[in-house]
Protein backbone atom coordinates (compact mmCIF):
# COMPACT_ATOMS: atom_id res chain seq x y z
CA UNK A 1 0.00 0.00 0.00
CA UNK A 2 1.28 3.45 -0.94
CA UNK A 3 -0.37 5.74 1.57
CA UNK A 4 1.34 9.04 0.69
CA UNK A 5 1.01 8.72 -3.10
CA UNK A 6 -2.20 9.25 -5.05
CA UNK A 7 -4.50 6.84 -3.15
CA UNK A 8 -7.04 7.22 -5.99
CA UNK A 9 -7.59 10.90 -5.17
CA UNK A 10 -9.59 12.17 -8.19
CA UNK A 11 -7.91 15.60 -8.32
CA UNK A 12 -4.41 14.12 -8.02
CA UNK A 13 -5.18 11.52 -10.69
CA UNK A 14 -6.56 14.21 -13.03
CA UNK A 15 -3.39 16.28 -12.53
CA UNK A 16 -1.21 13.23 -13.22
CA UNK A 17 -3.16 12.42 -16.39
CA UNK A 18 -2.91 16.05 -17.58
CA UNK A 19 0.85 15.90 -17.03
CA UNK A 20 1.08 12.73 -19.10
CA UNK A 21 -0.98 14.40 -21.84
CA UNK A 22 1.59 17.22 -21.98
CA UNK A 23 4.36 14.67 -22.50
CA UNK A 24 2.46 13.00 -25.32
CA UNK A 25 1.64 16.30 -27.05
CA UNK A 26 4.93 18.15 -26.67
CA UNK A 27 8.40 17.84 -28.10
CA UNK A 28 9.94 17.38 -24.67
CA UNK A 29 12.85 15.33 -26.03
CA UNK A 30 14.05 18.38 -27.96
CA UNK A 31 13.77 20.43 -24.77
CA UNK A 32 15.83 17.86 -22.87
CA UNK A 33 18.53 17.88 -25.57
CA UNK A 34 18.64 21.70 -25.48
CA UNK A 35 18.88 21.75 -21.68
CA UNK A 36 21.54 19.02 -21.72
CA UNK A 37 23.65 21.09 -24.12
CA UNK A 38 23.22 24.21 -21.99
CA UNK A 39 24.13 22.38 -18.79
CA UNK A 40 27.17 20.77 -20.41
CA UNK A 41 28.44 24.09 -21.73
CA UNK A 42 27.54 26.04 -18.61
CA UNK A 43 29.02 23.65 -16.04
CA UNK A 44 32.14 22.53 -17.91
CA UNK A 45 34.31 25.30 -16.43
CA UNK A 46 33.50 23.97 -12.94
CA UNK A 47 35.81 21.00 -13.56
CA UNK A 48 38.77 23.17 -12.54
CA UNK A 49 37.22 24.61 -9.37
CA UNK A 50 38.79 23.76 -6.01
CA UNK A 51 37.50 20.51 -4.52
CA UNK A 52 35.50 19.47 -7.59
CA UNK A 53 35.92 15.79 -8.43
CA UNK A 54 33.29 15.41 -11.14
CA UNK A 55 30.95 17.36 -13.38
CA UNK A 56 28.29 15.31 -15.10
CA UNK A 57 25.17 15.93 -17.14
CA UNK A 58 22.51 13.42 -18.06
CA UNK A 59 19.53 14.78 -19.94
CA UNK A 60 18.12 17.73 -17.98
CA UNK A 61 20.14 17.06 -14.82
CA UNK A 62 23.50 18.71 -14.16
CA UNK A 63 25.74 17.87 -11.20
CA UNK A 64 28.93 19.32 -9.78
CA UNK A 65 30.37 16.89 -7.22
CA UNK A 66 32.91 17.82 -4.56
CA UNK A 67 35.42 15.69 -2.69
CA UNK A 68 33.58 16.30 0.61
CA UNK A 69 30.18 17.52 1.79
CA UNK A 70 29.56 21.19 1.05
CA UNK A 71 28.33 23.80 3.50
CA UNK A 72 24.79 23.96 2.13
CA UNK A 73 23.75 26.97 4.20
CA UNK A 74 26.65 29.11 3.07
CA UNK A 75 26.31 28.08 -0.56
CA UNK A 76 22.53 28.66 -0.54
CA UNK A 77 23.08 32.19 0.78
CA UNK A 78 25.69 32.88 -1.88
CA UNK A 79 23.38 31.55 -4.60
CA UNK A 80 20.58 33.80 -3.34
CA UNK A 81 23.01 36.74 -3.53
CA UNK A 82 23.46 35.76 -7.20
CA UNK A 83 19.68 35.90 -7.68
CA UNK A 84 19.03 32.15 -7.94
CA UNK A 85 17.71 29.44 -5.65
CA UNK A 86 19.96 26.39 -5.79
CA UNK A 87 20.01 23.95 -2.89
CA UNK A 88 23.18 21.85 -2.57
CA UNK A 89 22.92 18.46 -0.93
CA UNK A 90 25.70 16.35 0.54
CA UNK A 91 28.67 16.54 -1.81
CA UNK A 92 26.80 17.89 -4.82
CA UNK A 93 25.41 21.05 -6.33
CA UNK A 94 22.83 20.02 -8.88
CA UNK A 95 20.29 21.47 -11.27
CA UNK A 96 17.07 19.86 -12.44
CA UNK A 97 15.44 22.70 -14.36
CA UNK A 98 11.95 22.41 -15.81
CA UNK A 99 11.72 21.59 -19.49
CA UNK A 100 10.39 25.11 -20.15
CA UNK A 101 13.54 26.82 -18.83
CA UNK A 102 14.86 29.37 -21.30
CA UNK A 103 18.47 29.40 -22.46
CA UNK A 104 18.98 32.73 -20.64
CA UNK A 105 17.57 31.31 -17.41
CA UNK A 106 19.77 28.25 -17.73
CA UNK A 107 22.84 30.44 -18.23
CA UNK A 108 21.82 32.45 -15.16
CA UNK A 109 21.77 29.23 -13.10
CA UNK A 110 25.00 27.75 -14.42
CA UNK A 111 26.75 31.12 -14.26
CA UNK A 112 25.81 31.46 -10.60
CA UNK A 113 27.30 28.05 -9.88
CA UNK A 114 30.52 28.95 -11.71
CA UNK A 115 30.89 32.23 -9.81
CA UNK A 116 30.04 30.81 -6.38
CA UNK A 117 32.27 27.73 -6.44
CA UNK A 118 35.26 29.38 -8.19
Amino acid sequence: MHGPTYMANPLACAAANASLDLFEAGDWLADVRRIEAGLTEGLDACRNAPGVVDVRVRGAIGVVEFNRPVDAGTLCARFVDEGVWIRPMGKVVYLTPPFVVSDDELECLTGAIRRVIA
